[in-house]
């Protein structure tokens, strides 16, 4: 028999021993909610309760594998017939065994996301939607949408309005081709992820006996991260639990950051409601972070009024105060993150247990470059690395042949960016417009082309006089081509973050406003990774600094963490704010990058932005949240033409005194980062 007592505190013991009918245990960050949720999981097993009727929903597979393997290594036994996985995995099993009575065979495929997005794809074809004359959105776009629509539990217009407003215009045929793709799913007994879901609902509900029988069977459901189900899941587990009512969901509201994929919080903060007689149980101490840190989470998050309140207490030893840094700029700010990570790793903190969190994918720009102009390996999480990205490649492209219109390479690119233009056709106009003497000729150029080919065509043109009408600077030509309708209603209709694109691109801009020549600007963009590469230390190849998004970095501790970007707009997101409930989600997800934190924390911002012309900017809402006694302040930088800088206070602005360099040294040096003189040679 397992010592219960023994391995868990007091609060872990409270609810596995006394987990029986509805049950709310709100975990708190690090405070061992897994260890909970599987350790209740033995203690029924040791109880007497037979395997089989016991239901663990998790949201990765790799979470359900782990839970059974380590309810295996307590029991020193197999959890054989134990329900346990994803909540498709689950909803598929049963489905195969019920398929039959909502008109399919068990049989059916699963379709995954491609093979979905080319249905749509054909459905569009079918109802011969003319996809060119109003650039209507691409089948992924499409599928994003119905998708959407179905884990939110709502029409389509509804989600249009709330996720994807750029849409509403082909509002009708959305709805036509959402119609005919459940339709031409249904014919060839298939389903996708989202079907497996709403089939299983649907059955639940309109079938007595699959439901009784079901829940008859699983005396006993538990829910990992509860707080990040959506409406259908919610419904799902309810229905599963109808019959004995032991539901034990494990999860923290504080943690809700997935609006965005449909998830809804108020399933956890309406779940007394839900269920009479819930008892609720409160996971407050916390193995991970430093008192010091703690501080800082428990002080933001108090500010949001939808919430379970609870204060994270902290088991380990004091730490270093969380550290508050204003620099110049963003290159001032990516100057002083790489001089503590060389500062860290010198100390002996491996790079992999060092990350860099952000908002948004575009906050990272300036850093990236910092760390490949330094040879600072990195593992990039929540997308691709900067130059990777196909928005960076596209504008790229159109510099390029503004440089060298004999590249047909990048010529190619900008034209199939374009309506009825494809590999095949965007080859040979690339040849002839290539036998030009420069890109000023392309607009006076005729090619025998068809109708459909000729619209995108033109197309292309006006993007390329847009270019040479331009100042001809690097950054006036991304400015030029980003701010053309054409990329603009590529863009809206190809992807739905199309919004975080534009704002990548303009910070690309930004960067460009350091280099006047074309030629060289684009030697150093395609020379950065070569040249970060050179001077990689081979010696710590598997050893990466993390760069990730906070929504990806949930779940997740490091033993040193940078939040970048903390300035009013940036986080949090001025897009959001508009949003019900926006501004709580944001503190949330401000809360989640802290308390991935144990031993140390910088939280830092730009003082200004843009280039020619500087704009200040104000610190988060949620940097002045935090009590001053909290952290401490760093000014790095130059003060002398940076105003305003430090903090606010009382309406008015704090000035630094002294100014110090990353590492607590006083200095004079200039923030903006030099590396473009460091390949001028090359």
């Amino acid at each position: 028999m397992i010592d219960y007592q023994k391995e868990l505190n007091d609060q872990q013991f409270d609810a596995v021993q006394n987990g029986d009918g509805p049950c709310l245990v709100l975990a708190g960050a690090g405070s061992g909610k897994t260890r909970t949720i599987t350790y209740r999981v033995a203690w029924l097993l040791e109880h007497g309760v037979n395997a089989q009727n016991i239901l663990l929903l998790t949201f990765t597979n790799k979470a359900a594998k782990e839970m059974i393997e380590r309810v295996e290594n307590l029991l020193g036994a197999d959890a054989l017939g134990l329900w346990a996985g994803t909540y498709h995995s689950i909803a598929n099993r049963l489905l195969r065994r019920y398929a039959v009575r909502i008109g399919y065979q068990n049989n059916f495929s699963i379709l995954d996301q491609e093979d979905a997005q080319e249905l749509v794809t054909l459905c569009i074809k079918d109802l011969k939607i003319d996809t060119k004359a109003r650039r209507f959105p691409k089948a992924r776009a499409v599928h994003d949408v119905i998708s959407f629509s179905a884990n939110k539990g709502c029409s389509i217009e509804h989600a249009l309005e709330v996720r994807f407003p750029q849409f509403l215009g082909v509002k009708n045929e959305i709805e036509t081709i959402a119609d005919a793709y459940t339709k031409l799913k249904f014919s060839q007994n298939s389903m996708d992820f989202d079907d497996l879901l709403i089939k299983l609902r649907n059955l639940l509900r309109n079938d007595d006996a699959v439901r009784e029988q079901l829940a008859n069977n699983f005396k006993y459901v538990l829910v990992d991260e509860f707080q990040d189900t959506n409406t259908i899941q919610a419904e799902i587990i309810k229905l599963l639990a109808g019959k004995h009512q032991n539901i034990f969901v494990v999860g923290d509201d504080a943690q809700s950051i997935y609006s965005f994929r449909a998830a809804e919080i108020k399933n956890i903060l309406q779940f007394p409601d839900q269920y009479a007689q819930t008892k609720t149980f409160k996971l407050t101490k916390n193995y991970r972070s430093t008192p010091q840190i703690l501080s800082v989470a428990n002080a933001v998050i108090a500010n949001n009024v939808s919430q379970f309140e609870k204060q994270l207490e902290p088991i380990i030893a004091d730490g270093e105060f969380p550290q508050l840094v204003s620099a110049p700029n963003a290159y001032g700010e990516a100057d002083f993150i790489c001089d503590k990570i060389r500062h860290a790793s010198a100390g002996g903190v491996p790079l992999s247990d060092i990350a860099v969190l952000f908002r948004a994918s575009f906050h990272s720009q300036a850093l990236e470059f910092e760390l490949m102009k330094r040879g600072i390996d990195y593992e990039y999480r929540g997308g691709l690395k900067f130059f990777e990205r196909a928005h960076i490649k596209d504008v790229i492209a159109h510099l390029r042949l503004i440089n060298n219109i004999k590249d047909v390479t990048a010529l190619m690119r900008a034209l199939r960016i374009h309506p009825g233009i494809g590999l095949v056709t965007a080859q040979k106009i690339a040849v002839e417009c290539a036998s030009s003497e420069a890109a000023n000729q392309i607009p006076n150029l005729n090619f025998k082309v068809g109708a459909k080919v000729e619209a995108g065509l033109q197309g292309f043109k006006r993007v390329v006089v847009k270019l040479i009408n331009s100042k001809q600077t690097p950054a006036d030509y991304i400015r030029a081509f980003t701010s053309s309708d054409d990329y603009q209603f590529y863009l809206n209709n190809e992807y739905q973050n199309a919004g975080e694109r534009l704002e990548d691109l303009e910070q690309f801009a930004l960067f460009a406003e350091q280099e006047t020549n074309l030629g060289k600007f684009l030697d150093y963009v395609a020379l950065t990774q070569e040249y970060g590469a050179e001077h990689q230390d081979k010696t710590l190849e598997d050893d990466r600094v993390i760069l990730s998004t906070v929504h990806q970095a949930k779940g997740l501790e490091w033993h040193t963490v940078f939040i970048i970007n903390l300035a009013e707009g940036q986080f949090p997101h001025k897009r959001v704010l508009d949003e019900p409930d926006g501004l709580e989600e944001e503190r949330r997800l401000f809360y989640v990058a802290t308390t991935r934190a144990k031993k140390q924390l910088f939280l830092t911002y730009p003082v200004t932005c843009g280039y020619d012309s500087v704009e200040y900017n104000h610190p988060s809402t949620f940097v002045l949240e935090i009590p001053q006694k909290c952290y401490k302040t760093i000014s790095v930088g130059p003060i002398s033409s940076i105003k305003p800088t430090g903090r606010m206070k009382n309406d008015s602005w704090e000035e630094p005194t002294i100014v110090f360099d990353s590492l607590g040294e006083r200095t004079n040096k200039t923030a903006p980062s030099s590396f473009l003189r460091d390949i001028s040679d090359l």
